[in-house]
């Protein structure tokens, strides 16, 4: 049902109507631990993001997504999602950017204190909470 609503609202071009639908399900499918869903709902999130030009929910969104892979120990797609929205200059030049290039850097070297580091000293994962991702649930 929310699923729909969001794509009734995409299809009538009110994609900024749909934030609070698109948060709900991403907490939904946390919740459930249905992490997979959740990253596609946030990568959604984003492209309704960019069309009605939300520059910092778009980059928001594309950091919580590469977060919730990161949590799934999913690193393989973690980096596919970072690649891929990387080629989009919003968040190649944001902070959202370099603070996921760092969380992936220290996933890599399996440093755990560093991930946590990163999380906890960066404001720009601490603004997510509002993306429907409470950092301290995934142990930041």
């Amino acid at each position: 049902m929310y699923i729909d609503s969001c794509g009734i609202l995409e299809d009538e071009g009110k994609e900024q109507m749909a934030f609070d639908t698109y948060r709900a399900v991403t907490s939904l499918y946390l919740k459930l631990e249905r992490f997979s869903d959740a990253a596609t709902i946030l990568l959604r999130w984003g492209l309704a993001a960019d069309k009605c030009k939300a520059i910092n929910s778009q980059c928001k969104a594309y950091l919580s997504a590469i977060i919730v892979y990161l949590y799934a120990h999913d690193i393989k797609q973690a980096e596919q999602c970072y690649n891929d929205c990387s080629q989009i200059d919003a968040f190649f030049n944001s902070e959202q950017n370099y603070c996921a290039e760092k969380l992936l850097q220290a996933h890599r070297e399996a440093d755990v204190e560093e991930t946590k580091h990163i999380a906890q000293s960066n404001s720009t994962i601490s603004n997510l909470d509002h993306m429907g991702l409470n950092h301290q649930r995934f142990g930041f």
